[in-house]
């Protein structure tokens, strides 16, 4: 797929990771919809991307397939989708306290990987309406995993089932859409340098990121885009997860 002259939805792309994607696809010559919370940044990045804003919060089923219906409309089609809505929560399956709350656990699970399949299974109607280019596709998701979803740490028992959970179901969404020439992808980072992440000290990060291979270090936003766009335009990109995590695996704490 070329990125130049063709749509995108970015969700959770008024900031970190999604938002440099954006940025990227931008400057490739791609047309972009902002997707995020009203309370974020969506608005002005969209302005500065000469882009559209739609307030979405992915909790919301119905409010997301109206975002999105709205940001379609505003483009006149998508051919891309990147989502990196989610987030955690430190808990542990038992404590002094007692087991770990149920609706706790179900809403990681339904904001990081429910979410992502309502996400991906609306952008995939609107898809399937696009003309085929030469090699017969229509388009390309992808949702945002984590290295959690391979060695969650202790305490993220709630956010590794729902990243494991989407490694899981991209394969099978790929094999899914693949007679319509719409591709599924996730990208597992490590830890990388977001807003989430600007609160954590350099001896905390530090300590984090020593078990990784090269570089020592967080990752950059930018580091997550140069991976989504190549998969996007890659054709063969298909069903994987790919992890971009300079050689880093979690140690239980």
């Amino acid at each position: 797929m070329e990125v130049k002259d063709h749509n995108a939805i970015f969700v959770g792309g008024a900031s970190g990771m999604c938002r440099a994607t954006a940025e990227f696809f931008s400057e490739k010559g791609g047309n972009l919809a902002i997707l995020d919370r009203p309370s974020s940044d969506g608005a002005a990045v969209a302005a500065e991307l000469g882009g559209t804003f739609h307030e979405c919060n992915v909790m919301d089923w119905e409010g997301t397939e109206a975002a999105i219906n709205a940001a379609v409309e505003a483009l006149g089609s998508v051919h891309f989708c990147c989502n990196s809505a989610g987030g955690g929560l430190a808990k542990r399956t038992l404590t002094r306290d007692g087991p770990h709350p149920l609706e706790e656990f179900q809403q990681v699970i339904d904001l990081n990987l429910i979410s992502a399949f309502n996400i991906s299974r609306l952008v995939a109607d609107k898809m399937s309406q696009n003309e085929p280019n030469e090699e017969g596709e229509r388009g390309c998701i992808i949702n945002t995993a984590s290295i959690a979803a391979f060695e969650g740490q202790i305490g993220q028992v709630a956010y590794s089932t729902a990243k494991s959970g989407m490694v899981g179901m991209t394969f099978v969404m790929a094999r899914d859409l693949g007679s319509l020439g719409i591709r599924a992808n996730a990208i597992a980072p490590s830890l990388f340098n977001t807003g989430l992440t600007a609160g954590i000290s350099d001896e905390f990060a530090n300590a984090l990121v020593k078990d990784a291979a090269f570089p020592k270090r967080m990752g950059m936003p930018r580091h997550f885009a140069i991976q989504a766009i190549a998969i996007y335009e890659n054709a063969m990109m298909n069903g994987g997860t790919i992890r971009v995590d300079a050689g880093q695996r979690f140690a239980p704490r």
